[in-house]
């Protein structure tokens, strides 16, 4: 006997045997916590490419290790270092310095002799909770989403630890993890329950509603599951190790999000059965009861009597937006930049002060033998033409290593360490200076490691990187739609609209982070750049999370078609059955990506405002005006097939849908399926009887 295994197989089983799949699920959860004790995590040390990470490798190989430095930063407005007051603070510091790290403390002196130069997520539960409760109006089934989110998470955070002896992870795939699995976690549970309400809503029991929840929701999330997870995929591109750690985390938790809304969560759903609205809280939204929204069919009404109007409308506005992203620059900074407390006007305001206070770029040279004295008089020369072409601040220091073939100089450059006098400062460093210098030792190897050098090699690995990304992304979420829908002209919509959606997030961040007028209001000081690796975070996160909606919306729009309606029919219909799924989850995802727009480190505060701004935009410009004004516009060659593509097999949609599923209100009788080969809407036009 043949068994075929698809989501209503498995959700049939599942509401069949409840306890035993909510109990092989938790085992699952168990196992995967169970496996990163056995393992253990193996963290990523660094995550260097480039020449930087040349001279680290350098550094290894020969057991040499520059000096490290901690710094302190006191001053008075009123006093200056000689008054005894001030002195007795920072010899106080000093002391302090000198007892916590041990070594020898040094103090230097601003010339005005002022300063002596002595660093979301917890809301996130809570807000997600929230939306869901506002927008199903019962507590029981605004939980059901964040548990299945929860657990999801929870197992590949144990999963991280065998992940992590492949690809070494970075401290940020934790929190990466946490972000994306909540998002997807709940859009997914949303699917399922707002889907088997809906159908009990219109009298079905509780295992057929499921089946039939199970039959369509449940194809669209694993394709939906699918398309996020090639989305991430695509920062394997990069070719570093923080992203690979990234892929392989977001790729892992969004497997675990699909694998519990499809095993587990009908389970979930047939114990409840009517329970799921217990907790009801008066009046609130009850979404999935059987009513329809009213304000999104309403908008969508205006669009398709308008079409073109509401198209360009809509377009100029997300170009206008975008524009912005023209001017686009990029930078990797320092780790004070991101992790410290202080503020940016305090850090210039040290960088004026004190110039050599600024990451040094380390020299790590190693000489073959017998050309030792020729090595440090070329040393000695590049100290002086550091100084003469005015890129290094005195004093600088020379290391040995344990083998003595190798040696450092750390030469502090001007400027910050991420602004423009510290990259030219490099530039010329690595470009002239050494090879002047170093470079005409024979034989003698020689790289540049340190903050600023590694942040630049970073940044230019990301932006060699990022086209490799875009294409395989789009490729590849392009075969997926053409299989699942049979249509060539919804997966090149598809990419146009994300694309004009991430576009627009691009164009805010420039607007927001790249000039001024936003600082007092989100508490920051402009830097003149966006973090290098968000451009390629945000396209595969934004893109993801953008085919959750269109795959969502497209389903139910193409079975109302299906079942007999016109194409605007069938967008009222669609639109109306999942503006409310759609808005609660953008909602969710809106709230929780806020949070992080008021954290204090630049990197978390930009991506917070760059994913809210997206979704925001994508979940009601782009699929509530733009998304259906197309449609209306291209009519039935929205559903394209040419015929040379005829061979394609029946996709997720096809499988899933049935012509006998009962619409709100009886539908229109279907029209014969069209026999002509001719017919724009392609070969996979016809019903399925």
């Amino acid at each position: 006997m043949r068994i075929r295994l698809s989501p209503t197989t498995i959700g049939r089983w599942s509401a069949r045997r409840p306890w035993l799949a909510i109990a092989l699920w938790l085992a699952f959860v168990v196992l995967a916590v169970a496996a990163l004790g056995l393992t253990g995590s193996k963290s990523l040390q660094g995550g260097v490419t480039g020449e930087a990470a040349r001279a680290e490798n350098m550094l290894t190989a020969h057991k040499s290790r520059p000096v490290q430095y901690e710094f302190a930063y006191v001053h008075s407005d009123t006093l200056r270092a000689g008054d005894p007051t001030f002195r007795a603070a920072i010899t106080k510091v000093a002391g302090s310095m000198q007892r916590a790290l041990g070594g020898h403390v040094t103090m230097s002196l601003s010339a005005g002799g002022h300063s002596a130069l002595v660093r979301a997520e917890q809301l996130s539960l809570p807000v997600t909770l929230l939306v869901l409760l506002i927008a199903f109006g019962a507590l029981v089934a605004a939980v059901v989403p964040v548990l299945l989110g929860a657990t999801a998470v929870i197992a590949t955070f144990g999963l991280l630890g065998p992940i992590s002896q492949v690809f070494p992870l970075d401290s940020s795939v934790k929190v990466i993890v946490l972000l994306i699995g909540m998002a997807v976690g709940v859009d997914y549970a949303l699917f399922y329950v707002i889907r088997s309400r809906e159908e009990r809503a219109r009298g079905l029991a509780s295992h057929e509603a499921l089946e039939r929840t199970s039959r369509t929701s449940g194809h669209t999330v694993i394709v939906a599951g699918t398309t996020v997870a090639i989305a991430m995929a695509g920062q394997f591109m990069i070719g570093t190790d923080i992203f690979n750690g990234i892929a392989a985390g977001t790729i892992v938790v969004i497997a675990c999000a699909v694998a519990g809304s499809v095993t587990v969560l009908p389970a979930v759903l047939e114990l409840l059965g009517p329970r799921i609205d217990r907790g009801r809280i008066p009046f609130l939204p009850h979404l999935g009861s059987g009513e329809d929204s009213r304000f999104w069919p309403a908008v969508v009404d205006r669009v398709l009597r308008r079409p073109l109007l509401s198209l360009l409308a809509s377009v100029a506005l997300l170009v206008a937006l975008a524009i912005p992203a023209l001017g686009l620059h990029v930078s990797q900074p320092s780790s004070d930049v991101i992790k410290s407390p202080v503020p940016a006007s305090l850090r210039a305001r040290i960088t004026n002060e004190f110039p050599n206070a600024g990451p040094p770029a380390i020299v790590v040279f190693s000489w073959p033998t017998g050309e030792r004295a020729r090595a440090a008089q070329a040393v000695h020369q590049l100290q002086n033409l550091a100084v003469a072409r005015g890129i290094a601040h005195p004093p600088f220091t020379i290391g040995g290593s344990l083998d003595g073939r190798a040696g450092t100089l750390e030469l502090p450059l001007g400027g910050s360490g991420d602004d423009a006098a510290s990259k030219h400062a490099l530039a010329v460093l690595r470009d002239q200076l050494i090879p002047r210098t170093l470079g005409h030792v024979p034989h003698l190897q020689v790289g540049v490691t340190g903050e600023t050098a590694q942040n630049a090699d970073f940044t230019s690995q990301m932006k060699h990187g990022l086209p490799y990304v875009i294409a395989f992304v789009l490729v590849l979420a392009f075969v997926i739609l053409l299989f699942t829908f049979r249509s060539i002209v919804v997966p090149i919509k598809a990419i146009a609209l994300n694309l004009l959606s991430v576009g627009a997030s691009y164009g805010v961040l420039v607007l927001v982070f790249q000039h001024h007028w936003a600082q007092g209001l989100l508490g920051f000081h402009s830097t003149g750049w966006v973090i290098s690796w968000l451009p390629v975070f945000l396209f595969v996160v934004l893109f993801g999370l953008s085919m959750d909606y269109h795959v969502f919306i497209l389903n139910r729009v193409r079975e109302g078609i299906d079942s007999g309606m016109s194409n605007d029919e069938g967008l009222r219909y669609g639109i109306a059955r999942t503006a409310g799924v759609v808005t609660s989850a953008a909602l969710v995802m809106f709230g929780v990506f806020s949070l992080f727009a008021t954290a204090s480190a630049l990197d978390l505060k930009q991506a917070g405002v760059g994913l809210a701004v997206a979704v925001i935009l994508d979940a009601t410009v782009v699929r509530a005006v733009l998304l259906p004004a197309s449609m209306k516009l291209l009519g039935d060659w929205n559903w394209y097939l040419p015929s040379w593509l005829g061979w394609l097999p029946k996709g997720a949609v096809d499988k899933g849908r049935r012509a006998d599923t009962p619409l709100a209100g009886p539908p229109p009788t279907p029209d014969p399926p069209s026999q002509d080969r001719n017919d724009p809407r392609g070969a996979g036009w016809a019903l399925e009887r």
